[in-house]
């Protein structure tokens, strides 16, 4: 008897997991989605009003994904564990396990495993994609902040890619010819040269970078007697490597670095990227906390769920107790930001929001389980 009751258990926390894993998977995508597609909208504004072309807008938007994910898991985790409890609740599905004789304490064993796996993603994620994929995108970010391509080549617009310098091309055909270029150079103290040119084409040699304009003329104002004089050509090249300054080296940031280097190598990392200690210290528990977090999250909203008995008026009272314990648990999170920031001798506080709600976790379930007991004793009391 006890053995096939253990079974059937045994296929309902399958069942459980099953569930929760299925809408974890849809709130997850959902919110990936949002925060993706938000973050999209404002690298495209960056990117194309630059005039990088779409293939770089999407491997941005693809490297920014592993951030985008890493920040959404916990809230999914959340949503699924608040959803498949309160839709097994309402089911009556819950009772009818609960009638079997096994507490809310046992019936937590599929919120607790759903709950290690969505931390053993964010492990994952954290600790490996995450820093990779932000690396790459400074790396990306920092070789096209000098592309002479993208900042000379904008059809209809005028430009200024350096102080005292002014370009324009009117038009672009498909095989790269410019047509109807301006070039303004105030660079030289006490004269101003204008280039004019109907077509032009970009070349890059050893020297550097090009500018080679045909059938043309440069106009040149001498600004203390305002004299003008002015020169015809057939062709006429003009280096432009000075104007787009290249990008200069930026420093490794906490973020893109390796978990092992902020650990064991915190000073050096501090150094190199010119910040405290103890935002050194911060960045790498973080990356162990946010998947404790997103198990404290499904146990939280497991937990608040089971408070109380059936109602006809559902559970909204739990949901919202539900998320007010979350949004506690985060504002905690956000306290001990800068005291572990100003002194990296304590960062154990960054473990103080999942510790305390683990320990909201446990007095939701002992006191959920009080009239499960009750119930249970005073059953055994019935005479037959």
């Amino acid at each position: 008897m006890f053995l096939g009751g253990n079974i059937r258990l045994q296929r309902f926390d399958r069942y459980m997991l099953s569930q929760l894993m299925v809408l974890f998977g849809f709130f997850a995508l959902v919110l990936v989605a949002v925060y993706w597609v938000n973050r999209a909208v404002l690298l495209f504004d960056r990117l194309i009003a630059d005039g990088h072309s779409a293939a770089v807008f999407f491997e941005f938007t693809a490297l920014s994904l592993p951030s985008v994910i890493t920040l959404v898991l916990p809230m999914a985790a959340f949503a699924a564990t608040v959803y498949v409890t309160n839709r097994l609740s309402g089911d009556s599905e819950l009772t009818v396990v609960q009638s079997t004789g096994y507490s809310p304490w046992r019936l937590a064993r599929p919120v607790l495993a759903f709950g290690i796996l969505v931390g053993m993603m964010l492990l994952v994620l954290t600790h490996v994609l995450v820093p990779s994929s932000r690396a790459q995108l400074r790396e990306r970010e920092q070789e096209i902040s000098g592309s002479i391509s993208a900042a000379l080549l904008r059809e209809g617009t005028f430009l200024h890619p350096t102080r005292g310098v002014t370009f324009y091309i009117r038009a672009i055909t498909p095989a790269g010819e410019l047509q109807d270029v301006l070039l303004t150079d105030r660079r030289q103290e006490g004269r101003e040269v204008t280039y004019t040119a109907d077509r032009a084409f970009l070349i890059r040699d050893e020297a550097g970078s090009k500018l080679v304009m045909l059938a043309g003329m440069a106009q040149t104002l001498h600004l203390e007697d305002q004299r003008l004089s002015t020169t015809n050509f057939q062709d006429l090249t003009y280096d432009i490597s000075e104007l787009v300054a290249p990008g200069k080296e930026k420093r490794r940031k906490l973020d893109a670095m390796p978990t092992w280097e902020l650990l064991f190598r915190a000073d050096a990392m501090a150094k190199e990227s010119n910040e405290d200690l103890g935002e050194v210290a911060e960045e790498a528990h973080l990356r162990f906390q946010q998947p404790l977090l997103a198990l404290v999250a499904a146990l939280i909203g497991y937990a608040a769920l089971m408070q109380g008995g059936y109602s006809r008026f559902g559970v909204t009272r739990q949901i919202v107790f539900a998320i007010f314990l979350l949004v506690l648990v985060k504002l905690v999170e956000s306290a001990v930001t800068d005291p572990v920031r100003a002194d990296a001798r304590l960062w154990p506080l960054v473990y103080l929001p999942s510790i305390l709600g683990l320990l909201t976790v446990y007095a939701l379930l002992r006191r959920s389980a009080r009239p499960y007991r009750a119930r249970r004793h005073n059953t055994q009391e019935v005479p037959a």
